[in-house]
C-alpha cells in the first residue's frame, strides 16, 4: 500500500468511500443529505491523503487542516475514511501515523479532533496508542442511528 498527496483526479476513488462512511450514519456528524459537491469541498481543502493498493484502487483517505482560522490557525484538525472492503489492514494506522508527520512538517504545533463518536471503539482505540488523549466528552452530541444519543470527544495530541 502506497499513502500519497491526493490529486483532484483522486476524488472518483475517495468519493465511493466518504458516501459509505456518510451513509452509515455512525462515524461522521455530517447528515445524510450531505453533497458530494460539498463533501470535496470540504475534504480536499488543506492537505488530503489518499492510501492506495498495488492494483491502484483507493482504500482509504485523510486531510488536514487548520482547526481554526487566525491565532488557533496552529493547531490542525483532520477527518479519515477508509474503504468497508479494506478494514482491519492497519490503513487507518498508517493514514495516521502519515497525518502527524505531515502535520508537523506543515509547522502545526498540535492535533485536536473535535468530534470522535464515543462508540466508534476501533478509531478511538487507534488515537490513543497514537499519543492521542480525551480531554472531554460532549455528552449526547451525537445521535447514533442504532445507539441513540452518545458522546463525543474531543481528541488532542502535541506534536
Amino acid at each position: 500500500m502506497e499513502i500519497r498527496t491526493a490529486t483532484d483526479a483522486d476524488w472518483p476513488g475517495i468519493w465511493p468511500i466518504l458516501r459509505w462512511v456518510i451513509s452509515t450514519g455512525e462515524h461522521f456528524t455530517w447528515g445524510p443529505d450531505t453533497t458530494e459537491a460539498w463533501a470535496r469541498g470540504k475534504w480536499m481543502t488543506g492537505r488530503t491523503i489518499v492510501a492506495v493498493d498495488p492494483d491502484g484502487t483507493i482504500v482509504g483517505t485523510a486531510y488536514t487542516m487548520p482547526n481554526q482560522p487566525g491565532h488557533g490557525a496552529h493547531v490542525a484538525n483532520a477527518g479519515f475514511a477508509v474503504s468497508p472492503d479494506h478494514g482491519g489492514r492497519g490503513i487507518g494506522r498508517a493514514l495516521g501515523e502519515r497525518a502527524l508527520v505531515d502535520a508537523t512538517a506543515d509547522g502545526y504545533r498540535a492535533m485536536q479532533f473535535n468530534a470522535v463518536v464515543s462508540t466508534n471503539a476501533p478509531a478511538v482505540k487507534l488515537w490513543l496508542s497514537l499519543g492521542f488523549e480525551i480531554l472531554a466528552t460532549v455528552p449526547e452530541a451525537f445521535k447514533h442511528p442504532t445507539g441513540g444519543y452518545v458522546g463525543l470527544h474531543i481528541m488532542h495530541r502535541t506534536l
